[in-house]
């Protein structure tokens, strides 16, 4: 997939050493769930976020919307949405932010809709409020907006209720209402969660149409490399609370410098090859990427660094746009072969 042009240089949203932190049961200790995350969404492009489970995709996505859930808190860091700052600003000031600027869809779409409104009375309310369209021009909208994301019938799916739906139909609801918002960022949070395959491949498919009609920026958390290598213009690797490497998605599937990034590459099963062990070990194998001048530099897993209590390691860029957290090292220590 094509790189989003460089006329939009400017980035959609900016995070800078974001931590979140979850406190003990007694309030006297906070421990971070996301730490010190930074990185860029661009305007027009997709970005991919991957990593395990546990690995604060999901919490890093929620603070972009100050959606942190008490007793959580971001500690420390910035969310920039068009320069301005997210973290500190009130419930008044995140709703200007919230659906105009940026919107989430999330795993279990059915837990977004009200059960007690019909689905055209939900999308319909988004027009009123967004788009300050009366009731009529809202429901005309509405009915145009369910067939546009490819809801079959979308005069009768306006009239049920969300329980009447199936999971891929409330996921193409909660697209639509998105859209309907003109929100500027899609953050779509393991969006085809429960789906058999075949409804994965729509509402990927989907995403991506309406990306490009939109020009909209997307974050999409996903478990899926093969996802990420269709849609994604570039992908952010997460282990353990921390991004490990972020770039192209040509670069870094062609050239994977983290042990960790080397070990989801790896574990990803293709039918050209059987799965084997010994391939997940030599994905896994340390290598020493350089920087832009020729000098080296040693990636470093989240988990070697806190067994080892080694130097703090950084994000250095290794090529144009890709960046691996390591240790920058002397040219003699790194035993790299001439």
């Amino acid at each position: 997939m094509m790189a989003p042009s460089a006329a939009a240089a400017e980035p959609l949203v900016r995070l800078d050493g974001l931590t979140v932190c979850f406190p003990d049961e007694r309030d006297e200790r906070l421990t971070p769930v996301v730490q010190e995350v930074s990185f860029a969404v661009g305007r027009n492009e997709i970005l991919g976020l991957v990593g395990e489970s546990g690995s604060g995709k999901t919490q890093t996505s929620l603070a972009i919307l100050g959606l942190t859930r008490s007793p959580g808190r971001v500690t420390a860091g910035r969310i920039l949405v068009e320069g301005r700052n997210v973290v500190g600003m009130d419930e008044t000031q995140l709703r200007q932010i919230r659906g105009r600027k940026a919107a989430m869809i999330f795993q279990s779409p059915r837990t977004s809709l009200n059960p007690l409104m019909t689905v055209g009375d939900q999308i319909g309310r988004v027009y009123q409020r967004q788009r300050n369209l009366d009731k009529r021009a809202a429901k005309t909208e509405t009915v145009a907006m369910l067939r546009k994301v490819g809801i079959a019938g979308p005069e009768r799916v306006a009239a049920s209720y969300p329980h009447q739906l199936s999971g891929g139909m409330a996921q193409r609801v909660m697209i639509g209402m998105m859209v309907a918002c003109g929100a500027e960022l899609l953050i779509a949070d393991e969006p085809t969660t429960g789906l058999d395959v075949t409804i994965q491949a729509q509402i990927f498919e989907l995403i991506t149409a309406v990306q490009a009609e939109t020009h909209m920026s997307v974050l999409l958390i996903t478990h899926d490399l093969g996802v990420v290598a269709e849609t994604c213009h570039r992908v952010a690797v997460m282990q353990e609370g921390r991004l490990v490497e972020i770039g192209p998605v040509e670069e870094i599937f062609a050239r994977p410098y983290h042990p960790y990034t080397k070990r989801l590459l790896g574990s990803v099963l293709r039918p050209d090859q059987p799965p084997s062990v010994d391939a997940l070990r030599e994905a896994a194998a340390d290598t020493h990427p350089f920087d832009l001048a020729g000098r080296p530099y040693a990636a470093v897993s989240v988990d070697a660094w806190a067994r080892e209590n080694v130097a703090r390691p950084e994000l250095l860029e290794v090529a144009p746009g890709h960046a691996v957290l390591a240790h920058a090292l002397l040219m003699e220590e790194a035993k790299v072969p001439a």
